[in-house]
């Protein structure tokens, strides 16, 4: 159970989205994400995932229902939320380093008329670091492996210590060691009082990471703490006939108890 005390960084109340002002993207969500809780948003593919993500950051917008994001409107919250997308328009024959790729991440904060300075500089190496990528720090960023090139779009949405952070499919084509070096961060930001919300096939990831799970398709099906809410009939209505590829009776589906939240560091 949510603290009371704990902070609410998303607030959905049946929202309606939209791309055009008209035709409804995502129906009847209705959520709240507190501070450290990270949200896994699990459906089929065109299901509204990356629609609701980008709602957040103000790039969809509701068209029916009361929508806010750190107290405000997502666009005047997007300098405190950090947004790593599904596909990055990145040329990896472009010539940019890894570190000017996470600089990317400050450009929002910097504004068009100020360099980056000192403090932008130890905030890119510090997020670089935090996904293990020091050494590469100066190198070619599209010489990176795909799982490496991940982990640097990660740091890019970390370098302005984000309050809030949207993950689209973060863990496709990922290495065995980025995943786990990706899911320790995740667990860590959640400690430090970072919100987390995730798009993901992966239900073994929304159990290892997340404490809570919104099924939808195209319209929201179910929302809640993950072991109560990812259960078989869930995952069914959600998925329907693609639900055979589920193994709707194993412990990733109706999980019997609740994972263990984080330990909180300094909150």
């Amino acid at each position: 159970m949510t603290d009371a005390s704990t902070t609410t960084l998303a607030h959905y109340r049946d929202v309606t989205l939209s791309y055009d002002g008209h035709t409804p993207a995502a129906t009847d969500l209705t959520l709240d994400l507190h501070e450290g809780e990270a949200l896994a948003l699990v459906g089929p593919n065109a299901s509204g995932k990356s629609t609701l993500l980008k709602s957040m950051v103000g790039l969809v917008n509701p068209i029916r229902g009361d929508l806010h994001v750190l107290s405000g409107s997502p666009r005047r919250a997007a300098r405190e939320i950090g947004y790593m997308p599904q596909t990055d328009e990145i040329d990896p024959e472009f010539p940019v380093s890894l570190r000017q790729v996470v600089m990317m991440g400050r450009f929002r904060r910097l504004g068009p008329l100020r360099w980056p300075g000192r403090a932008d500089r130890e905030a890119v190496d510090a997020a670089i670091a935090r996904v293990n990528l020091t050494k590469h720090a100066g190198t070619r960023f599209g010489d990176r492996s795909g799982g490496q090139q991940q982990r640097g779009l990660l740091a890019r949405a970390l370098v302005t210590a984000p309050r809030l952070l949207l993950l689209d499919e973060p863990f496709n084509g990922l290495d065995t060691t980025s995943r786990q070096m990706l899911m320790q961060t995740l667990r860590e930001l959640r400690a430090e009082g970072v919100g987390i919300a995730v798009s993901t096939h992966d239900l073994e990831l929304a159990h290892q990471v997340c404490s809570h799970v919104l099924l939808i398709n195209r319209r929201q099906i179910a929302c809640g703490p993950i072991h109560e809410t990812l259960t078989p009939e869930h995952v069914t209505e959600t998925f329907g006939e693609s639900a055979e590829h589920f193994d709707t009776h194993s412990d990733l589906v109706a999980h019997p108890h609740p994972v263990a939240e984080p330990e909180r560091s300094g909150l």
